[in-house]
């Protein structure tokens, strides 16, 4: 935990094509960690959409950010076209070699593992591409949450927000993160166990799995010339857990603690 007098400075990676939940899910919490002042940044200050159409706006350049205490990484369909933008990675490079949390949501992790931030840690990504961390030289863990020292990864879009509540205890402690937590109402009741690939219906991970199929193949082509760069030894294809007939994900189970 830092001392709750340590002003910290918070920001947040945009692009076109970010899944918005990526980042407002944990904008909602990261915004309200006390003595703190959150910032989003970009390349441009020009709006973004994000993938289904919601308009965006950064606060800032990415040339025009101060040294972050914690970066987030937020991911969707547009993080492809970031994974071999060497402004953009150098960004992320710098900006968490001096951070004290670095925090990725869903494909995020991706844009970290193509920074080269993710040898040798264990993370977690959105299910679909789960398979290519080790791609990036990761180990995977089927968990919502992970955490391998300052890094907390998160899983699938809405894990976002547990993340961050995560990395607020973290930070300031678990009294804020509660306090956190009971001014958003958060206690989710979800009206369907249909939130992952081991508890959805076969046939309705088959449907994601078909539309979801073109992204994770381009997702894996590139992870794979950013894996050449990188010097990861290319492992043997995992069997993805979009897969209807193993439901279980294959490599490491279990949460960092």
């Amino acid at each position: 935990m830092i001392a709750h007098d340590v002003h910290l400075r918070i920001g947040s990676l945009l692009f076109e094509g970010v899944d918005q939940i990526d980042l407002t899910g944990p904008f909602e919490v990261l915004s309200r960690i006390p003595n703190s002042t959150y910032r989003i940044y970009a390349k441009t200050m020009e709006p973004v959409r994000d993938l289904k159409g919601l308009r965006l706006t950064p606060d800032a350049t990415l040339a025009d950010a101060p040294p972050l205490d914690v970066l987030h990484v937020p991911g969707g369909f547009g993080q492809e076209a970031l994974m071999e933008d060497e402004e953009v990675l150098r960004w992320i490079r710098e900006q968490a070699a001096g951070a004290c949390s670095l925090f990725s949501v869903c494909t995020g992790a991706l844009l970290c593992g193509a920074a080269g931030l993710l040898k040798g840690r264990r993370a977690t990504t959105h299910w679909a591409s789960f398979h290519l961390l080790p791609l990036f030289g990761a180990t995977p863990v089927n968990e919502r949450v992970v955490i391998d020292g300052s890094y907390i990864f998160a899983a699938g879009v809405t894990a976002g927000i547990d993340g961050a509540l995560r990395l607020a205890a973290e930070l300031r402690g678990d009294d804020a993160a509660r306090a956190i937590q009971l001014y958003m109402a958060y206690a989710p009741e979800p009206p369907f166990d249909s939130g992952t690939p081991e508890t959805a219906p076969p046939e309705i991970l088959q449907q994601t799995r078909q539309a979801t199929r073109a992204i994770t193949a381009q997702r894996e082509e590139t992870a794979r010339r950013v894996a050449a760069r990188l010097g990861v030894v290319v492992p043997e294809p995992e069997r993805s857990p979009l897969s209807v007939t193993s439901p279980r994900v294959r490599g490491e189970v279990g949460t960092h603690r």
